[in-house]
Order: C-alpha cells, then structure tokens, then sequence
C-alpha cells in the first residue's frame, strides 16, 4: 500500500486544484486503501461538455483516456532531475508542427455577453506572454467567427467559451486533443476576481497547456501535487513559473510569466 499514491489519486479527482477557487484536498485518510478505479472515476469531475476534468484544468476526453490517466498515476514518481515541461504522447513531445504554431487561431465567444470584452483582453494578453518570449509561437484572434464560435467551427483551431461552473476558472487542452476538445472554458467572473491573479496571466497559464506544457508542480521538486510521469523536462524546475500553481509549494503568490517559462517555449518551438 503507497499511501502518497493515495493521495495524488484523490487529488487528481478533485477538480479544484488547478486555478481553483477552492483549498487543496486529498480525500483519502492515511493509511486506506488507495482507490479502485470506479470509485475514481465517480469523484472525478465531469465537465458540461462530459468530458472529465483531472489535474484540476486538464480534460480526459473518454473514459478510456481516464483509465489511462488513472493507471499514470498509478505508478511509481519520477526521481528527482533537471527539467518547463512539455506533455509526452506515445513517447513523442505533444507539441504542433511549426506550420502550425504560427497559426493557433481562435475565436471568443460572443455569449459571454457583457464579459467578452474582458475576455478577448485577458486572452490577447495572455497570448502575448509566449509570443514575446518565441517568434515561432503566434496566437490569432478571428473576431469574425465569434459570434458562432465552438468547438464545430472549422475556421478556427480552438474556441474560447463561457462556463457557469465554479469548479475551475477556466481549463484548456493539448495539442494532441481530439478537434472536439479544443476549446478553453472559462468562468468570466472567477476569472476577473481572483485576487492577485491576473486575468491575463490566468489565460496565459491556460494557452501554456494549448502549447503542451505540463504543470511545473508535477516534477519531485514541488513536494506535492504530483499527476503523473508522462511529461520531459525543458528547463530546470521553476516554483515560480507559471505553469506551477501557487498553492502546490509554489515560489510566489503571484502566476507570473517568469524567465524559464521563456526560455522552455524557445527550448520547444524556437527562439
């Protein structure tokens, strides 16, 4: 019986923890048995769109990707190593062609009615994080397809769209994500009330994930808040990157854009 295993599995259910609103919780008593998969699976959140939702913003899209999830964090940790971290598929980087990273297009929604203006901000703003740091990496906003903008349009590689739920502010995708899965939801009050988080840097944490980053916080470093190994180091480990939240032994308060986040999408897509 492994009973940080436990703990991770429960905390990977909870779907609060990643840009949250609510504390961290484990959900599993010291000493237990670590939870079959069922009874993951039924504490794991299910998103309005049915997918499920582990490491509090990150989608399993079936229930065949959740048991593979589940198996992940299943096995054993990674020891400690050097290495921003980019997601891994079958062995290779989950990343896009290079074709393609210059034309991540999307559209905002125009049903988050009196909050779209915020969000097309918060996103441009958090694009702009990346694309300041690579040339190699461009966000284009399509205004024109905002008024029909889902996960359906085919004009667009990704939609930005409203959710009501409070168990996340907003998650995202990656690369290798089914075209039915690439969208962000966001919940546009929480995003614009969430303390000394920025708006812009909530949405740029969220568009770090589109690229295929991982959370920071998974590396042994953090302490806590491991998901799982599927992942290789870009960068030494950073507490203060912004893919690293702040509540899992994060180096700052703030989710901040910080020098290694640079220097791991250049390590990833170019300079």
């Amino acid at each position: 019986m492994n009973t940080s295993r436990i703990g991770r599995v429960a905390l990977a259910a909870t779907g609060v923890l990643a840009l949250g609103l609510s504390g961290l919780t484990i959900g599993a008593a010291e000493g237990s048995e670590a939870p079959s998969y069922q009874e993951f699976k039924a504490s794991t959140f299910r998103d309005v769109d049915r997918q499920y939702i582990v490491n509090g913003d990150e989608p399993a899209t079936t229930d065949g990707d959740l048991r593979q999830f589940y198996k992940r964090m299943m096995g054993p940790q990674k020891s400690a190593e050097d290495g921003l971290i980019v997601n891994r598929v079958n062995g290779q980087d989950d990343k896009w062609s290079a074709s393609q990273a210059l034309n991540l297009t999307y559209c905002v929604s125009t049903k988050f009615g009196s909050n779209y203006g915020a969000v097309v901000n918060a996103t441009a703003a958090g694009a702009g994080l990346w694309e300041n740091a690579s040339s190699k990496v461009e966000f284009t906003h399509l205004p024109a397809h905002d008024a029909n903008c889902t996960t359906r349009n085919n004009a667009v590689l990704f939609s930005v769209e409203p959710t009501s739920t409070t168990q996340y502010i907003a998650r995202a995708f990656f690369p290798s994500s089914p075209d039915r899965s690439r969208n962000v939801l966001v919940n546009a009050v929480s995003l614009q009330n969430s303390g000394n988080w920025e708006p812009g840097d909530i949405m740029s944490h969220e568009l770090g994930h589109t690229l295929g980053f991982r959370h920071e916080h998974t590396r042994p470093e953090s302490g806590t808040c491991f998901e799982d190994n599927n992942w290789r180091p870009l960068t030494p480990y950073d507490s203060v990157s912004i893919m690293h939240y702040p509540q899992c032994n994060g180096g700052s308060s703030d989710l901040e854009f910080s020098a290694n986040d640079g220097n791991g999408v250049r390590a990833l897509y170019g300079a």
